[in-house]
């Protein structure tokens, strides 16, 4: 980004030009002299209290980096190399899985993750976790709206209802036995965090005791929970928005308690989760999250193969599913300006109550809570509201059989997804293992071996380039994503812009931006092919 670009970037907003924000933000479209103008409603609440963690330390950019205002009389757009790298790898989470050999063989090599934040709260959550009493290993990105609460809930939670959706009998019932006698439950899930993730500690214990009224519906039932995995994540994903719309009408112990439920309800949030099993891969998508898989062709090249759909006012499937569920009167009123009722850009995701509860029910809840203002809870019921539910979260879910020649899968929330295209971000995929592999030679060791001779060796390799190398790829694709010029080289002035932007103005150009890549191990899918 030119100098040119970057003032005229600064002279924009302070003279208030309004610029039309991405993403799902709710907006309400009010004439203003003659023109029309979006007005985003989001929440800042703090749903912690004094001296506890706060949502607003989760990955937003330090404070020496980045303005919190345009209006700042020394506002300048110039960062170093140094404090780029800082903003951009504060996220950053990588795992390498343990080898494994037989039949629980692990097809996932390891992963990396990272996120950027645009709002302030984050409102991207992402959520990593081996299943413990089941096989495979889960990924989710999760994309809040209207504030970062429901986002947070559900990628808390969601994994969990997963791993109990595909548990046996058996299973079930020692987890229960050890509850009822008040021992030590064993772990369903072993989660894979970054040290500034941060939980809902207050409300952990209600969470938990939902998930077990879940598991005592699965033993209630005649047979054996029996689920497909397809089955299991649908079942999972409709029984937690149940859980979270329920929550919000129950009596709560205490008002902190009752706030986040509100919250939780009121906002919402996009899902895309992965479970990998072996071979076998299922994703389930709610919103416009996206999962795409980098494939390596025999001869060489890569191609792309998307997994999932965005639902929403494009997608000529989903116009298609809310008309069959809606009256014919209401067809022309279902999508306004590419919204779903003219509010929200997704038009399936977990929590928005707004657009699922009767306006009675809605109007119940409120009006017995406490001040829903100080929530920042949005209040608005569109013009045309008459056969609710207009959202749902049943996901759509993919199942692909993994192939040697499946090499990585991208998981991301659409911030990335605006900016690069699938196949771009397959070709940034790709050219960061190739670039990493030729720098990264085989050791030869000369005898004897002595530190010095190691000390020349890691010289060697630093000089080829491998410092100035992300070594993270979710860093890698966020980078580009921001930088990228018109020759998809990234330009340094562009990225620092970008990043540099104050609070009061980085939603117009960016959205949070959250990616999870996944490697697969290609020799332990060969040789379950070679096995059967």
């Amino acid at each position: 980004m030119s100098r040119t670009v970057s003032s005229w970037i600064l002279s924009s907003a302070r003279s208030s030009i309004v610029l039309q924000g991405k993403g799902r933000w709710y907006s309400i479209c009010i004439p203003n002299r003659n023109k029309i103008k979006w007005n985003l409603v989001f929440s800042k609440t703090c749903l912690y209290p004094a001296g506890s963690c706060s949502l607003d330390s989760t990955f937003s950019l330090p404070k020496a980096f980045r303005h919190t205002s345009t209006e700042e009389e020394h506002f300048s757009f110039q960062l170093s190399p140094a404090q780029i790298n800082d903003i951009l790898r504060a996220g950053e989470l990588s795992h390498k899985t343990l080898h494994s050999s037989g039949k629980n063989a692990n097809s996932v090599l390891r992963f990396e993750s990272n996120q950027l934040a645009s709002n302030s709260p984050m409102e991207d959550r992402r959520s990593a976790a081996t299943c413990l009493q089941t096989a495979g290993m889960m990924f989710g990105v999760f994309d809040g709206h209207a504030g970062a609460a429901c986002a947070q809930a559900v990628s808390e939670r969601l994994l969990h209802y997963i791993a109990v959706s595909l548990m046996s009998r058996q299973s079930l019932e020692e987890i229960e036995l050890a509850v009822e006698a008040m021992k030590p439950v064993r772990p369903i899930l072993q989660r894979h965090r970054h040290p500034n993730d941060v939980e809902y500690q207050e409300i952990a214990s209600q969470y938990f005791e939902n998930l077990r009224v879940y598991w005592q519906h699965l033993l209630d039932l005649d047979a054996e929970p029996g689920f497909s995995l397809e089955e299991a994540m649908i079942c999972a994903f409709k029984r937690l928005d149940s859980d979270i719309s329920l929550e919000v009408q129950a009596p709560q112990e205490s008002e902190l308690m009752r706030n986040i439920a509100l919250q939780v309800a009121f906002s919402g949030a996009t899902a895309c989760v992965a479970h990998i099993d072996g071979v076998h891969l299922h994703v389930a998508n709610t919103g416009d999250c996206r999962a795409v898989l980098g494939v390596h062709e025999e001869d060489g090249t890569w191609s792309t193969l998307p997994l999932t759909r965005d639902h929403n006012a494009y997608d000529e499937f989903e116009i298609r599913r809310l008309k069959r569920e809606h009256p014919r009167s209401e067809e022309k009123t279902l999508f306004v300006n590419d919204r779903l009722l003219g509010i929200l850009m997704p038009s399936r995701a977990f929590g928005d109550v707004q657009l699922k509860w009767s306006k009675e029910l809605q109007h119940s809840i409120l009006e017995n809570s406490c001040d829903v203002e100080a929530l920042n809870i949005y209040q608005y019921v569109p013009p045309n509201y008459h056969t609710p539910p207009y959202l749902t979260a049943e996901p759509e879910v993919t199942y692909h059989k993994l192939r040697s020649k499946d090499k990585f899968l991208v998981i991301a929330s659409d911030g990335l997804w605006e900016m690069l295209s699938n196949e771009k971000v397959v070709k940034l995929v790709a050219g960061h293992l190739t670039e990493l592999n030729m720098q990264k030679p085989p050791l030869t060791f000369k005898k004897p071996i002595n530190l010095g001779y190691m000390h020349n060796l890691l010289l060697q390799r630093k000089s080829k380039g491998l410092a100035s190398l992300d070594q993270n790829i979710a860093t890698h694709l966020i980078r580009h994503a921001l930088g990228s010029n018109e020759y998809g080289e990234v330009d340094p002035e562009k990225l620092a812009a970008m990043l540099a932007l104050p609070e009061d103005l980085a939603r117009m150009y960016r959205d949070d931006i959250t990616v999870t890549v996944v490697y697969f191990n290609s020799e332990t899918i060969e040789d379950y092919y070679r096995n059967h």
